[in-house]
């Protein structure tokens, strides 16, 4: 009976030793598998990034694009392909703010506060701009 008790004793040291040891494993692999952000959160971010890089395109192409853009892009003899590739190498600073700067150029020629020669001279400038950035 001694030696059952003992067997007894010492399977339950073993137990408690083996539970002992797998909680802290376990809450360690909980942690683990919860992240600080979740993917969700991580693909809703990028795909805003990428959202707000598309519409800072549009709206330095949209410049471009227009009657005045395209005169003085023909007027300095600038191939719209070349200026194409050089808006797709701008940084996202350097997009945003080329694209404030073409906004703001839209609005004020909308709101007759520009000529449109001066907005031809803000396209060339704006054309300029993107050709140095990508050089440089």
């Amino acid at each position: 009976m001694n030696a059952c008790l003992r067997w007894f004793a010492s399977m339950l040291g073993v137990a408690v030793c083996v539970g002992a040891g797998v909680s802290p494993a376990r809450a360690q692999v909980q942690e683990e598998q919860q992240h600080v952000v979740t993917l969700a959160e991580l693909n809703k971010q990028t795909a805003r990034h990428a959202e707000t890089r598309q519409a800072n395109e549009d709206a330095v192409w949209h410049l471009l694009s227009s009657d005045e853009g395209q005169k003085a892009l023909k007027s300095a003899n600038v191939d719209y392909q070349r200026v194409d590739k050089a808006i797709a190498q701008l940084s996202d600073e350097e997009l945003a703010r080329l694209a404030d700067r073409s906004r703001k150029a839209e609005s004020d020629f909308a709101a007759g506060l520009i000529s449109a020669k001066t907005l031809a001279y803000i396209i060339l400038a704006t054309v300029v701009i993107v050709v140095i950035i990508v050089l440089v």
